[in-house]
């Protein structure tokens, strides 16, 4: 609990502080279904990069409904736990890999379709980088929630040394989200959604 709220609020006062620095642009934002919910997408690579934008609470054109996010049960992912509480994320699913990750992709599915909305790296947690993973589908299909495709870079930014090379921003950088269409997905164009949402997420 300790080092859950000591590193979380270190790492949300550290992102405050970054914030402060950067240039947010923004173009698509009239994508964002009018008073619906949505699954938000992008690539695992530009994670932490959507938390800065969205610092300190989620924008007004992302939380028309409330939102339901999938986060990894291990111990060492408790201060990304309280980072999410207070950015603005009300509902915090846990998983694991394997059968957790399958039984917490029903429970977002269950939030969807109550009027959630969530938040989905389709290439993660592990990769391969940008090659999409089905499961942001499946739970497009089950719950009828459209897929809302975003794209984020930074003009000034580091990568680290993990597998998705993952970008973290420099002060004084400017960010670019760029939010696509709403790709709404079925059974009878499922295969078709793969490619436009592969594309989408460029």
């Amino acid at each position: 609990m300790v080092y859950g709220y000591v590193g979380g609020g270190l790492w949300f006062i550290y992102i405050l502080l970054l914030r402060l620095t950067l240039r947010i642009r923004v173009t698509g934002a009239e994508n964002v279904p009018n008073g619906s919910n949505f699954i938000l997408c992008q690539w695992h690579e530009s994670g932490p990069l959507s938390v800065e934008t969205w610092v300190p609470r989620l924008p007004a054109y992302l939380r028309q409904r409330p939102h339901a996010w999938i986060v990894h049960s291990d111990w060492y992912t408790k201060p990304v736990w309280v980072l999410l509480s207070l950015v603005g994320v009300q509902k915090l699913v846990p998983s694991s890999t394997g059968n957790g990750r399958r039984g917490a992709a029903e429970e977002i599915v269950s939030y969807l379709k109550k009027g959630y909305s969530t938040f989905v790296t389709p290439d993660g947690p592990k990769g391969p980088p940008r090659t999409l993973k089905k499961g942001v589908l499946h739970m497009a299909v089950q719950s009828g929630v459209p897929i809302l495709p975003m794209r984020i870079s930074a003009n000034r930014c580091f990568r680290t040394d993990s597998w998705d090379r993952k970008m973290q921003p420099l002060p004084f950088s400017t960010i670019h989200v760029a939010l696509g269409a709403p790709i709404t997905v079925t059974a009878s164009t499922f295969d078709e959604s793969i490619e436009a949402l592969t594309h989408a997420l460029g």
